[in-house]
């Protein structure tokens, strides 16, 4: 990867709107991959509960975060 605001970055931000993650496994960031997955999958799982709501406001943040993240690795 050339750095921030590459081409291979935008490309890992896309990747990651659609499905939490994906951007730095396209990256090669296996760990972070798992991470981003499982939290915001597991939040908005939760959050589907009458329960737990608020949990669909965390998956949101993480899902964010796993963009920005895909967006501004260098």
């Amino acid at each position: 990867m050339a750095g921030q605001g590459s081409g291979g970055n935008v490309l890992a931000a896309i990747c990651s709107i659609f499905i939490p993650g994906l951007g730095q496994l396209v990256q090669g960031r296996i760990f972070m991959a798992l991470l981003f997955f499982v939290v915001t999958c597991v939040s908005y799982a939760l959050g589907a509960t009458v329960i737990l709501f608020f949990m669909w406001i965390v998956g949101g943040i993480f899902h964010l975060w796993s963009i920005i993240d895909a967006a501004r690795f260098s």
